[in-house]
């Protein structure tokens, strides 16, 4: 009976979709992903204080101005985080891929 062929990790897998160099890249760019996100929903209070958001706020209301919140603030914190971290030229290569694809669907739209 011949050995079962073993299943490539996680992270190799990243490393191979992402086309990076190292494992090392990989886990640098999952933190850089990590840090984004978390501290775009940790600004998210701040936000609200500034916009004058209370408890007696509409959800509807929140979730708009949260959603259009989110989205731009979390790309430009994966460049800056990118940055911080040596992950620049992925992230920036990322983020021009998808404004390609976003002006793509409003072409499409119009």
């Amino acid at each position: 009976m011949s050995p079962s062929p073993q299943k490539e990790s996680f992270i190799a897998r990243l490393q191979q979709k992402w086309g990076v160099a190292s494992v090392w890249q990989v886990l640098l760019i999952i933190a850089v992903f990590s840090l984004a996100g978390s501290s775009a929903v940790a600004l998210r209070k701040s936000f609200f204080h500034l916009l004058g958001f209370n408890d007696q706020t509409a959800f509807w209301l929140k979730a708009v101005a949260y959603a259009l919140f989110l989205f731009p603030t979390y790309q430009v914190l994966l460049l800056v985080y990118g940055s911080l971290l040596g992950q620049f030229g992925f992230f920036w290569a990322k983020e021009k891929k998808m404004l390609r694809a976003i002006r793509q669907a409003v072409k499409g739209g119009a």
